[in-house]
């Protein structure tokens, strides 16, 4: 029930699925009455999925601690509650971020060794597409959970975006050993001596990001939300100049027109739609969150997300990585002890 043109839109993208998933069912959490006569104009996703019937929803506005406290029968928590039953190999949700983050990592809890789950998402680049985490979870973060993060980015990059080695970089204010605050040299060093198949790149700037110089950007949720919104909001505006110049004049029409099939691949490159859907990194079961004003299309991409995570088995990889990582580092205090 959560989004800006739900429940409908999450019915098209899961039609959008369906006819590519034979598969693939789902449980629907809401409104019945509402999500019944929707489901009969999509006939493939009819015969997927089952509602689950609760007329309560989390608010878009709602607080965490609000949604937390009184949101035990909104379509939000029981939905999580399925996760965490065995019901359902994962949730997707379009709804207030807070309340999935807060509500998720009360009922799924946290996975060995993960101290706080973080929001991971793809990015498009010069190169193609690169993970970036955290974008918004954790405002401040220490040295452990930016290797944490290291760690959980690497497998998703591995397992989303198909890339066998993926290069993991810190972001930091320059590409020197000497600058940054204390969570980022910190992080740095422990990664440089980590025995982990990971192929640290060391430090980038925020320049970097859109050139793809490595495959999995590690920062905090406090920066890694500015640097987001800040690429989304620069793309927003280059389309609209881009429109204005092409439309304002005669000549640019005509320009349009000739370069129609450059500008029709310009924009399914960079169609946010195609990027949507944030994993909750460190959670005990996979929960990928959609942004609230896409459409069917960006939500199916979105729920695509979360089935390529639960075939290749996501979760488990990152607790191997982290077992390993946990073992390493108690060799290493038993040595120096």
């Amino acid at each position: 029930m959560g989004g800006d043109n739900a429940p409908e839109m999450i019915v098209e993208g899961l039609d959008i699925v369906c006819r590519q998933n034979s598969d693939v069912h789902f449980l629907l959490f809401g409104d019945q009455v509402r999500l019944t006569p929707i489901l009969e104009r999509y006939p493939a996703a009819r015969g997927a999925c089952e509602i689950r019937h609760t007329s309560e929803a989390v608010a878009g506005d709602a607080k965490p601690t609000a949604a937390l406290r009184s949101g035990k029968s909104t379509s939000m928590r029981l939905s999580i509650d399925s996760v965490a039953a065995g019901e359902a190999a994962a949730i997707v949700s379009a709804g207030n971020t807070g309340a999935l983050m807060a509500m998720a990592t009360i009922v799924l809890k946290t996975l060995p060794g993960i101290d706080r789950p973080a929001i991971a998402g793809s990015l498009p680049t010069q190169r193609g597409a690169s993970v970036m985490l955290d974008l918004g979870a954790n405002v401040e973060c220490d040295a452990e959970n930016l290797v944490q993060f290291a760690v959980m980015g690497e497998a998703f990059a591995r397992n989303e975006l198909g890339v066998a080695e993926p290069s993991v970089g810190i972001l930091n204010v320059g590409v020197e050993g000497l600058k940054g605050n204390e969570a980022v040299k910190g992080a740095s060093a422990i990664l440089q001596q980590s025995r982990l198949p990971i192929k640290f790149y060391g430090f980038v700037e925020g320049d970097d990001i859109c050139k793809g110089t490595v495959d999995v950007i590690v920062t905090d949720g406090f920066s890694g939300n500015i640097a987001l919104k800040t690429a989304e909001g620069t793309a927003r505006m280059f389309a609209h100049y881009l429109r204005h110049y092409l439309t304002g004049s005669l000549f640019g029409k005509i320009g349009a027109f000739i370069a129609r099939g450059a500008i029709s691949k310009f924009r399914s490159q960079f169609d946010p739609r195609r990027y949507n859907g944030a994993m909750l990194l460190g959670l005990n079961g996979i929960c990928v969150k959609s942004h609230g004003g896409t459409d069917g299309i960006g939500f199916a991409h979105a729920v695509d997300v979360a089935i390529n995570l639960v075939r290749r088995n996501l979760n488990e990889v990152i607790k191997q990585d982290l077992e390993r990582l946990m073992s390493e580092r108690r060799v290493l205090q038993s040595v120096s002890g």
